[in-house]
């Protein structure tokens, strides 16, 4: 955990000063995004760096550079250096380094960082989840109509538009309210401290959901696939909550089928 945290933080802080960057440079006409394409690749040879020089034999699985293999084939981490990319184009100040460790191909660790805020979502298996020093836990509402619920909206170029306006009809009637923060790894650290009840997307990568999904699981939560069945990280297809909200939105989600 100290290894992945001390990575998180590292990559935050040139993160947050390329970010005060960008605050500026959104009154140019040609906007930030070449600048911000290369933090995001910075971000990631930080974290590649210091990860590789912690566990040399470890594998990787990472948005930019793909799978790359290790020596030690029981071990991968999974990285996603920025999340929220668009937020961060924007200088809005909701992004994180997302990084999970996976051991014989199960989940066992998960770090999500926001250099904005400062706030370290950390977690491991069998101990619990946190926020910082702050022990996490999920919300216990059981009823739909009392919960906030997160998602993601496909983005230019990306099929499935329909499907979600399905979802949506069925899921934004019965909940008090849908929320669309623009990075998944932070939904689902929200979720795990109880500021989400539920969360759901469709289409996403191992990268954005594999920290989270510790997170949420170790502060007392579920998340898995919308289907129920097959490997999330493969599919991409998630769905999250406690013990109560997890059944009624697959229910909700199925009756968009």
């Amino acid at each position: 955990m100290r290894v992945m945290t001390d990575a998180a933080r590292k990559a935050g802080r040139k993160l947050a000063r390329d970010f005060n960057e960008v605050e500026h440079l959104q009154v140019s006409k040609k906007g930030p995004a070449d600048f911000v394409s290369a933090a995001d690749h910075r971000a990631e040879e930080i974290v590649f760096e210091a990860l590789s020089h912690a566990r040399p034999g470890y594998g990787f699985l990472m948005e930019e550079r793909g799978e790359v293999e290790g020596t030690d084939k029981t071990h991968r981490w999974i990285v996603d250096p920025l999340d929220g990319t668009l937020n961060f184009l924007h200088a809005q100040p909701h992004f994180a380094v997302s990084i999970a460790l996976e051991r014989e191909g199960e989940l066992i660790a998960g770090v999500v960082y926001n250099p904005a805020t400062d706030e370290l979502f950390h977690a491991e298996k069998g101990r619990g989840a946190w926020a910082n020093d702050r022990r996490l836990r999920v919300s216990a509402r059981k009823r739909l109509e009392e919960c906030v619920i997160a998602t993601g909206t496909p983005f230019f170029g990306k099929s499935g538009h329909a499907r979600f306006l399905k979802e949506l009809h069925q899921v934004m009637p019965n909940v008090a309210g849908i929320r669309r923060y623009g990075a998944a790894s932070l939904d689902l650290a929200w979720l795990a401290a109880g500021r989400f009840d539920g969360f759901w997307e469709r289409d996403l990568k191992a990268w954005d959901i594999a920290a989270g999904m510790v997170i949420v699981r170790e502060a007392g939560g579920f998340a898995g696939a919308i289907a129920e069945t097959g490997d999330v990280l493969e599919t991409g297809d998630i769905v999250a909550g406690n013990e109560h909200t997890i059944g009624l939105l697959r229910e909700r989600l199925g009756a968009a089928a």
